[in-house]
């Protein structure tokens, strides 16, 4: 079962492909993926990177994490689920409680 591997604290002149060639070196790896701003395109200087196997993903991240890439020390480890966003027609959804005034 593929494995998502996050990938923070990189340089932002870190390419995929150099990622990909990283990471190869542990196992093999389905996909790479820099995360870019939306609106200029630029890295934001970090990525998920897919390997094939847990085992892969962990070899990864144990000789990985820490280690010095275009200047910049590695931050590895698994991805995480994405958090789930709140709605804003909830009443909590800015963290507090809203106060019902009576007249």
């Amino acid at each position: 079962m593929a494995t998502k591997v996050y990938v923070g604290n990189m340089s932002y002149d870190t390419t995929e492909s150099e990622l990909r060639e990283l990471f190869a070196a542990h196992g093999e790896v389905t996909s790479v993926n820099v995360v870019k701003d939306r609106d200029t395109g630029r890295p934001r200087g970090f990525a998920f990177v897919e390997m094939a196997t847990k085992e892969a993903a962990q070899a990864a991240i144990t000789a990985l994490n820490g280690k010095e890439v275009d200047g910049r020390q590695l931050n590895v480890n698994e991805a995480q689920p994405p958090k789930e966003r709140g709605s804003y027609s909830n009443n909590n959804s800015r963290g507090g409680r809203r106060e019902q005034r009576r007249w």
